[in-house]
């Protein structure tokens, strides 16, 4: 594996959910799990949406972080999830990711293998990788 490999700094552990599952399940990621602000939504193994906190909080209206409204055991994860997410291979570069994560569309990026995910890279995973990097 290349040392500029974007497998170096991934997050590999990554948190997903399924199109059907509630918005309770992802209320209580973001309450307990330290994670990157983004959930991938994998059906089948296959990667079909993302969720990020501003998605989760723009379609959760009158709801609170710290209740349980109904709102959260009505709506599912494809009522809010963004379809067709931007990812990258497992043979990408840390400089592939950091070229377009700057350019401020994105703010993490699924890494894919052969369709499945099996990592995840946010703008900060970029920047501590460049801050070690520097002397």
């Amino acid at each position: 594996m290349k040392t500029n490999s974007i497998k170096t700094i991934m997050t590999k552990d990554v948190i997903s959910v399924a199109p059907e599952q509630s918005l309770l399940d992802v209320k209580h990621i973001y309450e307990k799990e330290k994670f990157h602000h983004h959930i991938p939504v994998v059906e089948n193994g296959k990667l079909v949406g993302i969720i990020s906190l501003i998605d989760f909080m723009y379609n959760i209206k009158g709801a609170g972080i710290n209740d349980d409204n109904e709102i959260y055991k009505t709506l599912r994860v494809k009522d809010i999830m963004s379809q067709k997410p931007f990812c990258l291979p497992t043979t990408a570069t840390i400089e592939d990711a950091a070229k377009l994560l700057a350019k401020g569309h994105y703010h993490a990026i699924p890494i894919l293998e052969n369709k499945s995910i099996v990592g995840i890279v946010s703008t900060a995973d970029i920047i501590k990788f460049f801050l070690n990097k520097t002397p």
